[in-house]
């Protein structure tokens, strides 16, 4: 891909990019990667910026460098070329003028591809070095920009599908093999522009629905539910049978749920798809779960906590033993917040193994164990195992049943440190949630550490953001005093393009650590009362979810109604 040659790499040492000694280290190691140019050896061994090593190679070829790519692509250009083509060579056109077309590349030694892109676009190209992440960015701005719309698709269909009979396949899918169904070119692009149009949303989950005389496409965007499509009945067959294709379902089987999985790449983007489907009154309703592997896994600074509640957790998660739970709604973040934990205290110096159901994402250097109920590889029977293999840390995807939690209780008690997650509204809920399921007080309270109960608010967009009057008893209900609330701005969002007018852009966590002192044990031995145990935290400075909620109101980030919205359960009066 990149040049190479003494030429090359004096130049480098020249500019004191690198020096010799790593120069000399990359050229033995090109001996053993074969086929791979020294700038991308450099590059790999973290010696050489990649501004740096284009700067370089622009100079010694003649080639301009342009470090950032104007604004003012021509996505026309792009389909004229086909996105392997693109991925290949990493060659993308992205501006035309009267005489030539730009062409964005990283390696001006490629040529014979160049010759192709005149072929293509039938005038000139004029190639200039751009890095790798500005022709992600050309690709992207033409997804970004397509005419097509999964709606404009079934607009056409509706229009022109009788010239070639198509609507009537569909309307009589006994007649026709599902496969043939599925196969339909314009339900396949169909299909590919739901998902894609769900990625460039920020979804969640899309949701396929049948109804009596319709079909009802939504997606779950920042936790909220929003109708983007409604295609005619007659589709039905072909787009559920199409997702069960892709997910590897059995497509003749329409009885019994079924689960599966998809895994595709949209603008360089690696993203993972849990499929769902059951049987309802009108067909197979299908949800697919989104999860996009690049931006998944975060660090426990960028989940939003409070600096106290950042401090806290900070220290409990390098304890040597003991439970740290962390309980809250399905969708709430729990399964972010405890990768995030993990990938803090994730070592060479100590063994983690995690038992999930199922496996979200998989983090280098940790063990991670699949349950699979149906050949009896359960939560409990996967933890009796992992303590064979001399873990340091465990995680346990859920607590679902006594067995489960006693062999976590046990594993905390022989010098582990375990992560789990429960299922409750608050963090006070989760001791009486363990106590109801059969475990012994002496034991809660000897293993649990701490309780963390979290959910996700959304974030005011910030081109629309605007200051706004609150009428004083939503202000009273998020618990905030006149003190508090002087001297700080109430925000919400007016709605704009930028957000599709719904004011919110993004989430974050809002957060509730109950740390298990001296005094909560004594409550949990007494089998005390969740509130009580909780107004005994409140009393000694535990910040509940809406108070931590009122913190971001406060700070401009979220609204009033958002938080109040999000925390209507669970609230314990004074």
């Amino acid at each position: 891909m990149l040049s190479v040659g003494s030429l090359f790499g004096e130049r480098l040492v020249e500019k004191g990019y690198v020096d010799a000694g790593q120069i000399e280290e990359a050229l033995e190691l090109q001996k053993v990667k074969r086929g791979r140019r020294l700038g991308e050896v450099l590059l790999d061994l973290g010696y050489l910026e990649e501004d740096h090593l284009l700067e370089v190679l622009s100079e010694l070829h003649n080639v301009p460098f342009w470090p950032e790519i104007e604004a003012d692509v021509d996505p026309s250009l792009i389909v004229k070329v086909p996105l392997s083509f693109i991925r290949e060579y990493e060659m993308v056109p992205f501006k035309e003028n009267d005489d030539c077309c730009y062409v964005a590349m990283r390696d001006p030694l490629n040529l014979l591809p160049l010759d192709d892109l005149r072929v293509l676009l039938g005038t000139t190209v004029k190639p200039v070095l751009s890095r790798r992440d500005q022709i992600e960015k050309i690709i992207n701005h033409y997804f970004d920009t397509q005419a097509d719309t999964a709606a404009q698709v079934i607009e056409d269909l509706d229009e022109e599908g009788d010239e070639f009979g198509i609507i009537s396949q569909l309307s009589q899918p006994e007649e026709r093999d599902l496969l043939d169904l599925a196969n339909e070119a314009p339900i396949i692009k169909l299909i590919n522009l739901i998902i894609s149009g769900a990625i460039k949303e920020r979804a969640s989950d899309i949701h396929v629905e049948p109804l009596e005389k319709n079909l009802r496409v939504r997606y779950r965007i920042d936790g909220v539910l929003y109708e983007m499509l409604t295609p005619p009945k007659h589709y039905q067959s072909a787009i559920t049978s199409r997702v069960k294709i892709m997910a590897n379902m059995n497509i003749a089987e329409r009885r019994l749920p079924q689960d599966g999985r998809i895994q595709i790449r949209l603008a360089g983007k690696e993203i993972d798809i849990r499929v769902s489907a059951i049987p309802v009154a009108h067909g197979e309703r299908i949800v697919m779960r989104l999860l996009d592997k690049s931006s998944f896994l975060l660090g426990l600074t960028e989940l939003g906590m409070h600096e106290q509640n950042y401090g806290f957790f900070n220290r409990i998660v390098q304890n040597p033993h003991g439970i740290i739970l962390v309980t809250g709604p399905t969708g709430s973040g729990k399964t972010t917040t405890l990768y995030a934990a993990l990938g803090r205290i994730n070592s060479l110096e100590r063994n983690v193994i995690t038992v999930e159901d199922p496996i979200e994402y998989l983090m280098p250097g940790i063990g991670q164990i699949q349950v699979k109920e149906k050949i009896g590889l359960t939560f409990a029977s996967a933890l009796r195992s992992i303590l064979r293999q001399d873990p340091d840390v465990i995680l346990v995807g859920e607590i679902r049943d006594l067995e489960t939690a006693e062999m976590a209780i046990h594993s905390s008690l022989t010098g582990h440190l375990v992560f789990s997650t429960l299922h409750t509204n608050d963090s006070a809920g989760a001791i009486t949630r363990l106590l109801d399921m059969g475990i012994e007080p002496y034991l809660v309270s000897s293993s649990v550490i701490a309780v963390m109960a979290q959910r996700l608010v959304r974030l005011i967009c910030p081109a629309c953001k605007k200051q706004v009057e609150v009428e004083p008893g939503s202000l009273v209900e998020l618990g905030l005093t006149p003190e508090e609330i002087a001297g700080n701005t109430i925000y919400a969002g007016e709605g704009c393009a930028d957000c599709q007018n719904r004011g919110y852009v993004g989430r974050t966590g809002i957060f509730e650590i109950l740390p298990i002192t001296e005094q909560v044990q004594h409550l949990v031995l007494e089998r005390t009362d969740s509130n009580i145990i909780k107004r005994e935290a409140v009393g000694k400075g535990m910040t509940t979810l809406r108070m931590d909620g009122a913190r971001k109101v406060l700070a401009g980030l979220t609204s009033v109604q958002e938080v109040l919205n999000i925390t209507r359960e669970g609230v314990v009066s004074a």
